[in-house]
């Protein structure tokens, strides 16, 4: 069990892992040693703080319907 950070609440540790393991599985390189899941190794890249959401991220206008 990985334990979550005081300074990420409960919504954000999870989306940004979800996002975190997403990127994993697409093959991306670990930040940290071990031969976990990539949903493991996504919590523990998110509570080491090697891996963090980005602030400066504006939402992409959406397309309209054709």
């Amino acid at each position: 069990m990985v334990t979550r950070p005081a300074h990420l609440n409960a919504y954000e540790f999870v989306v940004v892992s979800a996002l975190r393991a997403q990127q994993l599985l697409a093959g991306c390189t670990p930040r940290l040693q071990g031969d976990h899941s990539a949903a493991t190794m996504a919590q523990m890249e998110v509570a080491a703080g090697c891996v963090a959401r980005a602030n400066d991220a504006t939402p992409k206008p959406s397309r309209p319907c054709s």
